[in-house]
């Protein structure tokens, strides 16, 4: 039996491997709640990035017989999945700014914020399997859905270049508004704990709503990382997978970021011209699609080529051009 092309055992064996690894990360590595160090966040990163290219070398030496009848070849299958794992990566650095932000808005202690990243992530790999299957069903029965999603990855590259960023206020947040008045809520944590009784009454605790900030937060940067994801292939199982190794490296590298914010200066504009090149390439295929061009396929080695170019530019940039002291501490 097969699903979207890939036989089940197949989708079986990553998921129980998926699942292996969130036990062995919680369950072992992370039992005890404690403040996560530069040295094991870079040590985590490392290891997820190992375990993501491990995955790349398998999705390419055995393509073919992972889905013989792909129009893709094994060199397309594997670029495919590391650009994608690239975009994802480096669109994930700026949901990091957020949560940092977050954390910061509830007073979470750093022991903490592992646990919440932790069921955040089970949260944003959940809706990142719908929001896959949905824009693949999308895109697979109506063709002219690719200039919804590109148009909306230009205007949304060109509002991350141009608008300046509000100051956010969780407490504004309908999600946190609604669910505050069907639950109570603590004044002040309880260790590592999401809900507490008390005197016999359920009460949730601001860890939980940090939680359910986060996970609609993630909601909104689906929105945009999907559609960049699909504008490189439309093969729902490397969408998939490349999307969920960027997404369990996620936690390390919001600990790493702390000490390496140096890099980041400028790459929120980068994010942005990668947004809108994306968006231009899908506008560009959808044309050539409606012209009856033949061959017009964009190659995903210079896709990849562009994006590494401009995230090194924009790395390089911010080595260059430091920001000054007052900027920092703003």
């Amino acid at each position: 039996m097969e699903f979207v092309g890939i036989p089940l055992w197949i989708w079986g064996a990553f998921l129980a491997f998926l699942i292996a690894m969130l036990a062995l990360d919680l369950g072992v590595f992370h039992k005890n709640a404690h403040e996560v160090s530069m040295k094991e966040a870079l040590t985590w990163s490392a290891v997820w990035i190992a375990l993501a290219l491990g995955f790349n070398l398998i999705l390419w030496l055995n393509w073919d017989s992972i889905q013989p009848n792909s129009p893709y070849t094994p060199n397309d299958a594997g670029l495919a999945f590391f650009t994608g794992y690239l975009i994802e990566k480096a669109l994930s650095v700026d949901n990091i700014f957020v949560f940092l932000m977050v954390f910061s808005y509830f007073g979470i202690p750093r022991k903490y914020q592992h646990s919440v990243l932790f069921w955040g992530i089970i949260g944003a790999l959940i809706f990142r399997a719908i929001f896959i299957a949905a824009g693949s069903a999308l895109l697979h029965n109506f063709a002219w859905v690719i200039v919804i999603f590109g148009g909306f990855l230009i205007i949304t590259g060109i509002k991350m270049l141009v608008v300046k960023e509000k100051e956010m206020d969780p407490d504004k947040n309908p999600l946190i508004k609604f669910f505050r008045k069907v639950i109570p809520v603590t004044p002040e944590l309880h260790g590592q704990h999401f809900f507490v009784k008390i005197d016999g009454k359920r009460w949730a605790t601001p860890l939980f709503i940090c939680l359910l900030f986060i996970e609609f937060s993630d909601i909104i940067f689906a929105v945009d990382s999907v559609p960049a994801i699909l504008a490189i292939t439309k093969d729902p199982f490397i969408v998939f997978t490349s999307n969920v190794f960027a997404i369990l490296g996620l936690r390390a590298l919001f600990f790493a970021v702390d000490g390496l914010v140096v890099l980041f200066r400028f790459l929120k504009v980068g994010l942005s011209f990668i947004l809108i090149f994306i968006g231009g390439k899908m506008l560009w295929t959808f044309i050539q699609d409606v012209r009856g061009v033949e061959n017009y396929k964009f190659p995903v080695a210079i896709s990849l080529g562009i994006i590494c170019l401009i995230l090194v530019g924009s790395i390089v940039a911010s080595l260059i051009f430091k920001a000054k002291p007052e900027q920092d501490e703003a």
